[in-house]
């Protein structure tokens, strides 16, 4: 199912990446892509590929950071971007690398992931599923929510994992996505 969709989904939203792409490039002359290196399965690191949605070198001091609604690093392109989530199109190519599947926890960066442990150690659990490109805390809390929140929403879908539910959290991601334009 994750190579399926997919696929059909990069072939689908190619024309949007291929407009977004070229708005990033004509706004700084930046790099389009962005990788990242994040916790898959079993806390195996990959890099995941996203549209740039920041200015170049947001975290040249080395400090990695959690953005928020208001992050001054957010272009004026990647705030589109992100509002319609199109920066992570991208990650469709991790999915087709058996990096990520199309629903799982958001995989976390290592330096922040580690923090948190530390503070909350059930936070390691998330890493006992491959990372999603979205999932259920992401469909069913908000982009601001604080992490306790967004753990308690991991943690049910790793206990309750199925196909209806992964089937559900996409149909749903698919409707916050046009909420959240509509209602802007």
């Amino acid at each position: 199912m994750d190579i399926v969709i997919s696929m059909l989904l990069l072939i689908i939203t190619s024309p949007l990446m291929g407009i977004a792409a070229l708005c990033i490039y004509l706004e700084d002359g930046g790099p389009i892509f962005y990788r990242q290196r994040r916790y898959g399965q079993g806390n195996h690191c990959f890099e995941v590929i996203k549209l740039r949605s920041m200015r170049v070198n947001a975290e040249a001091d080395g400090i990695a950071r959690i953005s928020d609604a208001e992050d001054q690093r957010v272009t004026k392109v990647g705030r589109i971007l992100r509002r319609l989530r199109i920066d992570e199109l991208p990650q469709l190519m991790n999915v087709l690398k058996g990096e990520m599947s199309l629903v799982g926890p958001r995989p976390e960066r290592p330096e922040l992931a580690d923090e948190i442990i530390k503070r909350l150690p059930e936070f390691s659990y998330r890493t006992s599923v491959k990372a999603g490109l979205t999932g259920y805390a992401q469909v069913m809390g908000r982009y601001s929510s604080d992490i306790e929140s967004k753990l308690a929403f991991d943690l049910y879908y790793i206990q309750k994992q199925t196909l209806m539910l992964d089937l559900l959290i996409l149909m749903k991601t698919v409707m916050v996505i046009f909420e959240k334009h509509r209602s802007e």
